[in-house]
């Protein structure tokens, strides 16, 4: 599909407003298929009943994944009551940061602690790639070492794992950070040239596309 005209992205400023979509996105390019965004030729079944479901695929050694950070901040308490998000931790060199995600989720820690992994790796320079290093930081964090190990260990954190690399497949994941919303699309700051965002307006704009099929 070719660019659309500025003309032509003027005129669909009201219908993008109208669908929920934040003014500066309704006078910026409108979104190509196949350029910005990707369908995907096999949906994905997805986990949030009644919702549209929108997947983080991240990695926490990705730099990208740690600049996005602060885009996401902002982002996610616009997002409306009928929107589901989520993160999903690939397995990229290793399994080691995906099993610490899994293993904080398990404890009810990963909303309040994945900035500090973020910090623990790019900032600090502390790659954890194995256990010892994981849990001095964990300890570090004041949780409950035994625990900790015993969430690490555990067959729910392994099924999480399993999962999370199900998925990873059937969104064609194979770099990120990249978005799944709703089990159709694929977007990502890398397809629109690196732009946290306009990655983000992508996602806003796909998530008014789904609601149009719920009407």
């Amino acid at each position: 599909m070719n660019r659309r005209t500025f003309a032509q992205a003027a005129a669909c400023a009201s219908v993008l407003a109208s669908a929920g979509l934040p003014r500066v996105f309704a006078q910026a390019a409108v979104p190509d298929e196949g350029i910005d965004y990707r369908v995907l030729r096999e949906p994905v079944p997805t986990s949030s009943p009644g919702k549209i479901e929108v997947l983080e695929f991240f990695w926490y050694a990705c730099p990208h994944c740690y600049q996005l950070e602060p885009h996401l901040g902002r982002w996610k308490p616009s997002l409306g009551p009928d929107v589901a998000f989520k993160r999903i931790h690939v397995a990229f060199r290793g399994d080691t940061h995906q099993k610490i995600f899994y293993t904080l989720e398990a404890l009810g820690r990963a909303e309040a602690l994945t900035a500090k992994v973020f910090e623990e790796i790019h900032q600090r320079n502390n790659p954890l790639t194995g256990l010892p290093e994981v849990l001095d930081w964990a300890k570090r964090q004041g949780l409950d070492l035994p625990k900790f190990e015993a969430a690490w260990n555990s067959f729910g954190v392994q099924t999480q794992q399993k999962r999370a690399n199900a998925l990873v497949a059937g969104y064609r994941i194979e770099g990120v950070p990249t978005f799944g919303i709703n089990g159709r699309y694929v977007a990502s700051p890398a397809m629109v040239g690196g732009s946290h965002t306009r990655a983000l307006q992508i996602v806003d704009f796909l998530i008014a596309q789904e609601r149009k099929t719920k009407r």
